[in-house]
């Protein structure tokens, strides 16, 4: 089984998320001075115009991180986008399709093909019902989707808060609880692509999990609650922990921090072999284990499904999902401030 979070890399990410400057991490700091001085650069040459940036015709809300690997944003933008759907507004997704291969701006439905658009703006068409669409440009996809949608009033960007060619009136930075921003140091040497100082910059900080709050005046704290357990081949069928429970239960995850799930799964009181891949992995039949159960992500399941119908014959595979919970007041916030942005618009 072809595994990708072994060997040097899977070192240096733990590296990066050790107290103090591990010596593993030495030899890259200068590049990560490098790399800081080429990203501010950037930054730079947009702030002071020589490079083009962009607004959309309707509020725009960034979610995104600081950090490499996951951390939350998708769950937080499904999120984001049902509340706003209750609140009244009618919002969409835009996302660049980490993954997939499509090279132009491309709508994404329910039923898209994610080895096309990427596993997870597939995921957040099934989990939200409203219009999303993919493009490496951001802009472009944002002027496409108002295009075929004129109705949407509010844009939600999921990652991008690095895209500048796309202005923003709101950024919403999560961090992963847990991890925090590790050592501290930029890429390579550590997991940030920007530093500290940027999450002054944003509107507000969103903790995903246990973990300090005190990043920003405006933090709140997500947890991610798991739902019921159901067959990928049936979703109507359902399993109890109490059932998979004494069974050999593999657990299969391609995400940004596959330990997450299976802390998860332990936090349940299921015992499991745990398989973790590089994020957006495209799987082959070949990496799934030919014994036992195998339980995995809706992230996962998203790329399973398309996987030669592997996944509608094997009823071994079962999908965990998660569901974003939040504190009532980030919404009330929110709404206010998108509010805010559309009158200061249309008062323009």
């Amino acid at each position: 089984m072809a595994q990708s979070e072994t060997g040097f890399a899977r070192q240096l990410v733990d590296a990066w998320y050790k107290p103090g400057l591990d010596g593993r991490v030495l030899l890259f700091v200068p590049l990560a001075w490098l790399y800081g001085a080429v990203t501010a650069l950037r930054r730079g040459l947009f702030r002071v115009g020589l490079k083009k940036s962009t607004h959309l015709p309707v509020p725009t809300i960034v979610i995104g991180n600081i950090t490499v690997g996951g951390s939350g944003k998708t769950p937080l933008t499904i999120y984001l986008a049902q509340q706003l759907l209750v609140a009244g507004f009618k919002p969409a997704i835009v996302s660049r399709g980490y993954g997939g291969s499509a090279q132009t701006v491309t709508p994404v439905t329910a039923a898209s093909d994610p080895a096309v658009t990427g596993d997870e703006p597939v995921l957040m068409a099934q989990a939200t019902g409203v219009p999303v669409m993919v493009g490496r440009d951001r802009v472009a996809a944002g002027l496409a989707l108002l295009a075929a949608h004129p109705e949407v009033n509010v844009i939600l960007c999921d990652d991008g808060l690095q895209h500048y060619r796309l202005q923003r009136d709101i950024e919403l930075c999560v961090i992963d609880g847990a991890r925090g921003l590790g050592n501290g140091q930029l890429i390579p040497a550590g997991p940030l692509r920007e530093g500290k100082g940027r999450l002054q910059k944003v509107d507000a900080v969103i903790v995903n999990g246990v973990g300090a709050t005190d990043w920003h005046a405006h933090t709140w704290t997500m947890q991610l609650q798991p739902d019921a357990i159901y067959h990928l081949a049936d979703r109507t069928r359902t399993d109890s922990v109490a059932e998979l429970g004494g069974q050999t239960l593999h657990a299969v995850a391609g995400i940004g921090n596959p330990a997450r799930f299976f802390a998860t799964l332990s936090a349940l009181g299921l015992q499991t072999k745990n398989h973790a891949f590089a994020d957006h992995q495209r799987y082959t039949t070949a990496d799934l284990p030919a014994d036992g159960l195998i339980i995995t992500t809706e992230k996962d399941a998203v790329k399973l499904t398309s996987l030669s119908g592997i996944a509608l014959t094997d009823d071994r595979i079962r999908v965990l999902p998660v569901r974003a919970q939040l504190d009532d007041g980030l919404m009330t916030w929110l709404a206010a401030r998108i509010l805010e942005v559309s009158n200061g618009r249309q008062a323009a």
